[in-house]
């Protein structure tokens, strides 16, 4: 604790990195798995490809990942698009697999009941379907950012910043204090991701907070 105060300025310089570094792939993620599962939902044989696949781009180790990126894309080793685009990987992988899930979750008698008011596929999927797919999507949601934000501290290693600084630094200097600093932050910013994400599928649901105290929870 006495280090991560007397050396908190660089610790929040670290930080602010490792949160970049970390939801930045998020974003992008977001934007291609939404569209990217959806469609694959409908045609099974496509669903099942991008499943197989999704689950061997996530089993690639985030260490060769950073050795393969470099070349096939023109950048430095160094570079922190080389951590961006390789947590892009892991975070499509994830999502991909778990939009279609949420829509699956759509009872099937609100789906027939759209149908049979007239709206078009594409209506129902974004007025009906996604709106009520969100709870089970942020929960995989969530779980994805907390994974991303510890798979960061590994850039390190090949001398990109964030938070994982403090493990090598500390362990290059044999000190302690230092790695125990850099565990409790990135616990913490974790913990912060975590709960901001849980708040805003929240705001997204109001018609759930409206069941009271039995319809809350993290």
């Amino acid at each position: 604790m006495r280090y991560l105060l007397h050396n908190f300025s660089e610790i929040m310089g670290f930080t602010r990195t490792h949160v970049y570094l970390a939801l930045l792939p998020l974003l992008i993620a977001l934007v291609v798995a939404i569209p990217v599962g959806a469609l694959v939902r409908r045609v099974s044989w496509l669903r099942r490809v991008t499943t197989t696949v999704a689950g061997i781009a996530y089993t690639i180790p985030s260490l060769a990942l950073f050795v393969i990126i470099p070349p096939i894309v023109g950048i430095a080793t160094i570079d922190p698009l080389n951590v961006v685009i390789a947590l892009t990987v892991y975070s499509v992988a994830l999502l991909v697999i778990a939009v279609p899930t949420a829509l699956d979750a759509v009872p099937a008698a609100v789906l027939d009941a759209a149908r049979a008011i007239g709206y078009p596929a594409l209506r129902r999927t974004l007025v009906v379907e996604f709106p009520l797919a969100i709870p089970i999507f942020v929960a995989n949601l969530r779980v994805v950012a907390v994974t991303n934000i510890s798979m960061v501290t590994v850039g390190a290693l090949i001398g990109v910043g964030g938070l994982g600084k403090l493990f090598t630094q500390g362990y290059q200097r044999d000190y302690p204090d230092e790695i125990v600093a850099g565990i409790i932050v990135v616990l913490v910013l974790a913990l912060i991701v975590d709960r901001a994400l849980f708040l805003l599928g929240r705001a997204a649901t109001p018609w759930l907070r409206a069941r009271g105290p039995k319809g809350a929870g993290a």
